[in-house]
């Protein structure tokens, strides 16, 4: 869903990068949390983030694609809860430092990546827990006879962000993920999954969003109340992440799912 005209969309980026936002989206992210209205209630952040009832923790997670221990070094990197600054600087030496501080929310950097992360393949996001800002501007739709559609117009708003996708170097994101990955496991921990591995759910993840579908035609909307929704049952039906995707248009969908195959191959190339 997503709201009509006079309604500021809240929309929030994920697909963040994942570490900078995970490869946006992702990462976008991240993220990049379309949907609410600055008018409608946010979801509480339980009903947002869903997760398994804690386990009892094991003394080692079950590990599908390990990070190279090389690369994570617990001793040299700071507690989670003051990982702030070493975060923020870390992927401004990536993304430069102007580009990150027009996008990136720096408070609890590391945890809100991990949970939006972990949330893109579900329903809903946890908009509070954003780890990129708000996309500026309206959501704008155009009508043609009966059938309601999003308007091209809407993906200008996205191409600042594109910008920095376009040219964030895939290798050297994957180099600071690896660099503080310790971080990154304990707030994946933390949210209620001891014993799993959170490179695993990164993977999953991101082979989720590849499974996005790539419309050649701006699908049809209904607004049933409030909220535009896709008049197709199998898109609305689809997941925040997936649906983030396709708002953003197939030219950004097909840029943010080429940088995603090339994370997804620096973080798994030692299997």
């Amino acid at each position: 869903m997503w709201t009509g005209e006079n309604l500021e969309e809240a929309a929030r980026r994920k697909v963040a990068w994942l570490i900078g936002v995970v490869v946006v989206l992702i990462i976008a992210a991240g993220g990049w949390y379309w949907y609410r209205s600055q008018h409608a209630p946010a979801p509480p952040p339980s009903a947002a983030r869903p997760g398994p009832a804690p386990a009892p923790p094991s003394s080692e997670p079950q590990i599908a694609h390990p990070i190279p221990t090389e690369a994570a070094d617990n001793a040299a990197l700071p507690a989670l809860n003051d990982s702030d600054q070493l975060a923020h600087d870390s992927l401004a030496g990536v993304l430069g430092k102007g580009s990150l501080e027009q996008f990136l929310v720096p408070q609890s950097i590391v945890r809100h990546i991990v949970v939006t992360i972990d949330n893109l393949p579900r329903k809903k996001v946890a908009i509070d827990l954003r780890p990129l800002k708000a996309t500026p501007g309206q959501t704008v739709v155009t009508t043609q006879g009966e059938v309601t559609t999003l308007s091209e117009a809407n993906f200008a708003r996205y191409a600042p962000l594109m910008r920095m996708v376009q040219t964030a170097d895939v290798k050297s994101m994957a180099v600071v993920y690896e660099r503080l990955y310790p971080l990154f496991q304990q707030a994946y921990e933390d949210l209620g999954y001891p014993g799993k591995y959170f490179n695993d759910r990164l993977v999953e993840v991101i082979d989720h969003l590849l499974q996005t579908p790539e419309a050649q035609t701006a699908a049809p909307l209904v607004q049933p109340k409030v909220f535009y929704e896709y008049a197709d049952p199998d898109l609305e039906g689809r997941s925040a992440g997936q649906k983030l995707l396709m708002r953003m248009g197939p030219a950004d969908e097909r840029i943010i799912k080429d940088k995603l195959r090339a994370f997804r191959a620096e973080i798994v190339k030692n299997k």
